[in-house]
């Protein structure tokens, strides 16, 4: 972040690197004559290199300011752009407003920058509201969960004429997240091309959000587009243009899949589409585990339920806070009672409304003195001291993840709350369900799946939405039918070396079964299928050694 720091931090705004905005300008600008807009322009980071490349071009410094414009909604930054660029010999047109509020009634040849990135969650009120009547007038309905980066890119792409260009520094969030669909969508149905640049390593210091480069040009439908994977800002001097990979998008999906080499996305494709894999979905129903509003006041030791002094049908069996406890395939009645041993929160608070221990009512009493009633949860609900629950699932489900998302059979009847996904199976599939997909999604097409339907997070980590993991490739019940006796003689072993962490180990073991030997996946195939997902997970782990 440059010297304008919280100011631009508030505003989503981020320190471009030279090497990208210098890049994307020498790309957008064509001629001397080209009309140039960055419209969230901040201290000039795009108007400079644009100026140095329209002056190349053959544009006098003095034609600059009917050539180059410039919009930003925050005032120092308007006056900083102007004397950068005053302090090289140039000028722009720069104006202090909401590009929102901007209408396209002149069109221009490039529309180049870096728009800002502010999470729906900071993203509201009449801000929010505007930018998403914008996006609707362009006929792109976006949701709430959008950040205000989506609804700027709409916006910025109908202030080109029919042969301008389109060079943004987008969140990758574009290629991953749901909500982009629509974006991705609008793209596709706007541009006659659309590229894009990712990188294999983060470019803003201190900053754990992925990047791409956004370079679309004229009006048309692409059919396709094309993506180039760069090392860093520095390599983009160097780009080779025979690199850049086509890639076709099937209906609403992501553009996750655009980094897998083709060789491994056909057979993706031809094993996720054909007969052998279905969706998590259609084995059963995946949710968020119960909300407490104050997880710190309703799970409990055993030593403090004693303490208290209530009663067993007081309070609930839970899976304990978070997910480490959940390493291998089953979480037993054995091993949730050795974590309630250990002093491991394994007891939710759930007193009955109508015959309640005087501990319970003096607990109540003591959360009302600390404020618990307070947190938001707690003060939509009636009583505040009852958390509602949710159904006990079948399988647990880790949502957030380094390595993989671990599926492990429920056997301690424990109750999950929301740092968990339960996954509740159709009756029809539930005994082999239970006893068989934790075993079956350790193989390698489920992992890669895992992969392009989820989203990669700060620090590296796999995250995926309830609908994402609804997305999970996972064996048909055919499938795991046919396998069945030869899966459960490997479990034991399996069990014995996820607690290892050798998790590659156990994949091997399962693709044996599955891939080799079910679906007859040759030597050459599953090779490719292995090394697309290592090289998706590696992709992510770069990221979290920031």
């Amino acid at each position: 972040m440059d010297h304008l720091g919280q100011h631009q931090k508030a505003r989503g705004a981020f320190f471009t690197p030279f090497e990208i905005s210098q890049f994307i300008s020498n790309w957008a600008i064509r001629t001397g004559g080209d009309r140039v807009l960055e419209p969230s322009c901040g201290d000039a980071a795009f108007l400079l290199p644009s100026a140095s490349k329209l002056v190349e071009l053959g544009a006098s410094p003095k034609e600059l300011p009917r050539l180059l414009y410039g919009v930003d909604i925050h005032g120092p930054s308007v006056a900083e752009a102007g004397s950068r660029l005053t302090q090289k010999g140039f000028a722009a047109s720069i104006t202090e407003s909401d590009f929102f509020d901007h209408e396209p009634q002149q069109l221009y040849d490039a529309v180049i920058g870096n728009p800002p990135y502010v999470r729906y969650q900071d993203f509201s009120g009449a801000a929010r509201a505007k930018s998403l009547r914008a996006a609707l007038a362009h006929g792109v309905r976006l949701t709430s969960l959008a950040s205000s980066w989506a609804a700027f890119t709409i916006h910025a792409s109908e202030f080109l004429n029919d042969n301008g260009r389109l060079g943004l520094v987008l969140p990758a969030e574009l290629m991953s997240v749901n909500y982009a669909g629509e974006v991705r969508r609008f793209l596709m149905s706007r541009f006659a091309k659309v590229r894009l640049v990712v990188f294999e390593q983060l470019l803003f210091p201190g900053v754990l959000e992925e990047v791409v480069l956004l370079l679309a040009e004229g009006r048309g439908t692409a059919k396709s587009f094309e993506v180039y994977q760069a090392r860093d800002a520095s390599s983009l001097a160097s780009l080779d243009t025979s690199s850049w990979r086509g890639f076709v998008p099937a209906a609403d999906e992501k553009w996750t899949p655009a980094l897998i080499p083709n060789d491994a996305l056909d057979a993706y494709r031809e094993l996720t589409q054909g007969d052998s894999f279905v969706r998590m979905v259609d084995w059963g129903d995946t949710y968020l585990g119960s909300v407490t509003g104050n997880n710190s006041y309703f799970t409990m030791s055993a030593a403090t339920v004693s303490d208290l002094g209530l009663r067993k049908s007081e309070v609930l069996k839970i899976s304990p806070p978070g997910g480490r406890h959940l390493k291998g395939l089953t979480f037993s009645e054995r091993a949730w009672g050795q974590l309630a041993k250990e002093g491991a929160r394994c007891f939710l608070f759930a007193p009955s409304v109508s015959d309640m221990s005087s501990g319970a009512k003096s607990y109540i009493e003591q959360g009302e003195r600390d404020g618990v009633p307070k947190a938001y949860k707690c003060k939509t609900r009636t009583p505040w001291w009852r958390v509602p629950l949710v159904a006990q699932p079948d399988l647990l489900f880790t949502y957030m993840n380094h390595d993989r998302p671990r599926l492990t059979t429920n056997e301690a009847g424990a109750l999950a709350l929301n740092s968990l996904y339960g996954v509740k199976l159709k009756s029809e599939l539930r005994e082999l369900g239970k006893s068989m997909l934790p075993i079956a999604c350790l193989n390698t097409v489920t992992l890669l799946g895992s992969e392009v339907v989820g989203r990669s997070y700060g620090g590296g980590l796999l995250k995926h939405e309830p609908r994402e993991a609804d997305l999970m490739p996972v064996p048909t019940p055919a499938i795991l039918k046919a396998a069945a006796n030869e899966l459960m003689l490997i479990a034991p072993q399996l069990a014995v070396t996820l607690r290892q962490n050798k998790l590659l180990k156990a994949v091997e073991m399962v693709d044996a079964i599955i891939l080799e030997r079910h679906l007859k996946l040759d030597a050459v195939q599953l090779g490719q299928l292995r090394q697309a997902r290592e090289a998706l997970f590696q992709r992510r782990v770069a990221r979290g050694k920031k």
